[in-house]
């Protein structure tokens, strides 16, 4: 797990490492040449959840903090920080292929938003939610209450999107307005869901409080099923749990547990203090508070204790992979991988990974499968072409000013009907800013 800065490189897919483990690559070019490979595409698996990048996490609370800097202090509902703080999920949301929706609501005299975020696909009769208030008190910045929940979610969204998911449940994130006043936000949305609309939420998950400075794990004893599945996630890390008392009822899940929903969720704590037998299950100060700075001014970046944030963060996407029962979808068809790692020169000229098909006949499809693993550590910075073996160039990536997370690993489908199949394909990159590094760990196709 990923408890620092550091970006990790993801596995190589499950069907090369098949190939390895079988020898079928023993003939294959040496590392320095491109390693080219055309088999049947695996099986199907189970998807295991992927690794949250804490250093995601984390950029957005920078943004939240400085959010909260330009706009008075504070999120607080009712202030332009916390509209700002909807507008900026909102465009990350927006940017990986969720459909969202801002729902208005009013309270204290003043508009409240709620976002909703659903991901395509998935049984539209069983919903699995997980959420998070997003305002802050006015006393402060709120960035582990509640900027680490609404982060974490965030990022689990991404990752989603990055992935891919194909899950069998349709995937619903939300992020709740007016949480601070009385559960308000979450209140709205599940009075005015129809009761036909209620009874397809299998479960919703709420993360309220997750990077807590004097950390506590605390897991919500509401439904068996999701109790065990964060459990078992804490318990495969050796981390022992106890059950949730201090915020039980106190945060968004309660909205929709009133109304017969299956809950739970993730704490770390509040203003309780961490008793000595705490202190020893967890480590941390005995005698003081989970969280000394809950609703002060100094719940800043600074208030995050980097190890629970990181923890919970992956036990985010554990649950909403497990619970979801998602797959990433497989390709169908013959697939050519280069496997050979090319450096991407920072803010330089555009280098090419390249894959040689043969043997085919006719045209590639109009459904051309292009997968992209790219490690770098602001993919915001790079431009991605496919360019066919007669030079066509097919854009499959611009530039952004405001993507700054780290590495582009999905996959795109291109209309190539036009192209012959055989012949010399490559994936351009080109890093057109500066201060940013990483490679190209993998190019593959699929016909």
């Amino acid at each position: 797990m990923n408890v620092s800065a550091h970006h990790h490189i993801p596995r190589r897919t499950a069907a090369i490492a098949a190939l390895v483990l079988a020898g079928l690559l023993a003939t294959a070019a040496p590392a320095a040449t491109a390693a080219t490979t055309a088999t049947e595409a695996a099986p199907a698996a189970a998807a295991a959840a992927p690794d949250i990048p804490i250093a995601n996490v984390k950029a957005h609370l920078t943004q939240f903090q400085s959010i909260a800097g330009a706009n008075g202090g504070n999120r607080a509902h009712g202030r332009p920080g916390y509209k700002a703080s909807i507008d900026y999920v909102k465009a990350k949301l927006d940017a990986a292929g969720f459909t969202t929706t801002v729902q208005q609501f009013t309270t204290s005299g003043a508009t409240g938003y709620n976002l909703i975020a659903d991901w395509p696909g998935g049984d539209a009769n069983q919903v699995l939610m997980a959420g998070a208030h997003l305002d802050s008190v006015s006393s402060g910045a709120g960035i582990n209450d509640n900027g680490s929940g609404s982060a974490a979610v965030l990022e689990t969204a991404l990752a989603v999107s990055r992935a891919q998911l194909k899950p069998a449940k349709h995937l619903r994130f939300a992020w709740w307005g007016a949480e601070e006043l009385g559960l308000v936000g979450s209140k709205y949305y599940v009075n005015n869901l129809p009761s036909t609309e209620r009874s397809k939420v299998s479960g919703y998950l709420n993360f309220d409080m997750i990077g807590s400075p004097n950390p506590g794990y605390f897991v919500y004893d509401d439904d068996p099923v999701i109790e065990k599945t964060f459990k078992d996630y804490f318990a495969g890390l050796g981390v022992a749990t106890e059950i949730e008392t201090e915020g039980d009822g106190r945060s968004d899940h309660a909205s929709f547990k009133n109304v017969g929903i299956p809950v739970g969720g993730l704490f770390t704590g509040a203003s309780r203090t961490k008793s000595s037998a705490q202190a020893q299950k967890w480590g941390g100060t005995a005698g003081q508070a989970f969280d000394r700075c809950y609703h002060s001014s100094c719940d800043n970046t600074s208030n995050i204790n980097d190890t629970a944030l990181d923890r919970n963060s992956d036990a985010v996407a554990h649950a909403v992979w497990t619970l979801s029962a998602g797959t990433t979808e497989p390709p169908t068809g013959d697939t050519y991988e280069n496997t050979a790692d090319v450096a991407i020169p920072d803010n330089g000229a555009a280098v090419t990974s390249t894959v040689t098909v043969s043997g085919r006949s006719g045209n590639a499809p109009a459904t051309l499968k292009v997968g992209v693993d790219i490690v770098h550590t602001w993919r915001g910075d790079l431009v991605v072409d496919l360019v066919a073996p007669d030079g066509t160039a097919y854009r499959l990536k611009n530039s952004s000013g405001n993507d700054s997370a780290d590495n582009v690993q999905t996959t795109y489908t291109v209309n190539a009907s036009s192209e012959a199949a055989n012949g010399a394909w490559k994936l351009r990159v080109q890093d057109v800013a500066a201060q940013d590094t990483g490679y190209v760990n993998a190019f593959r196709l699929t016909f």
